[in-house]
């Protein structure tokens, strides 16, 4: 009998102490991926790796608030440096705000803008002279269906996730000659703890979204794809539909 041998892989993974972020760091340690764990949460953070570790893999928490972006670029290639080289870098880290635009202040759009869009900019400017220099590399960007359409008061929401897609597809563009594929992911809504959060007012029927550990298993097979294949843009819905 014949087994085909897997090149180790490593993967820096963002806001990776709950929700997507946890679900998919736990995908990839299952499917053998070495893992740079990043989150502002210290104990989940830590949990999580450890998690990672007792599943074979090597795992390291790495605590870091993406919301102050000056510093974002200069502590990723930090990580990175630190962990060893990073093949797959997914940018979950995000927040969800809800409000009419006329009721949006500059500062919470500001606020949105930085966490969903510029802190993702920064990891990828942070991440990509490595992967340059291999010839090779992935980047996930999960955006949101907000990327595709749009929802009244999610107004400065879906413009940062509408900035994730032009974000994702100039990258493409620009870096599919070294080598290095760039996916972006557009979820429908998935039971997580960002409908728990502050600056999120709106009531649905959680049990009918999108697990996270569906999305992390989406996210682990465009990875998993032959270097020559990438999935460019993937929506993934549940099945009853937009809410």
């Amino acid at each position: 009998m014949s087994f085909i041998s897997r090149t180790e892989k490593s993967a820096l993974i963002t806001g990776a102490s709950s929700g997507i972020g946890k679900a998919t760091a736990l995908e990839f340690a299952k499917a053998g991926i070495n893992l740079a764990l990043v989150s502002r949460s210290p104990e989940k953070l830590e949990a999580v790796a450890q998690a990672a570790i007792e599943a074979g893999v090597k795992a390291k928490a790495y605590i870091l608030d993406l919301a102050e972006v000056e510093q974002v670029k200069e502590k990723i290639s930090a990580i990175a440096s630190d962990f060893g080289s990073i093949d797959i870098l997914v940018n979950n880290a995000g927040m969800g705000y809800t409000n009419t635009l006329s009721d949006t202040s500059l500062i919470d759009w500001q606020q949105v803008i930085n966490l969903n869009l510029t802190s993702v900019f920064q990891c990828i400017q942070g991440i990509l002279p490595m992967m340059r220099d291999r010839g090779q590399g992935t980047i996930i960007n999960v955006a949101s269906i907000a990327a595709k359409q749009v929802f009244p008061q999610w107004g400065a929401y879906s413009v940062s996730k509408f900035g994730i897609m032009a974000l994702s597809k100039t990258l493409a563009a620009e870096e599919r000659q070294n080598g290095i594929r760039v996916t972006a992911i557009c979820p429908g809504s998935v039971n997580s703890s960002l409908w728990d959060t502050e600056t999120v007012k709106a009531n649905f029927d959680r049990s009918a979204m999108l697990t996270p550990e569906v999305v992390a298993q989406s996210i682990l097979h465009t990875t998993l794809l032959p270097a020559s294949a990438v999935i460019e843009e993937l929506i993934l819905m549940p099945n009853v539909g937009t809410f």
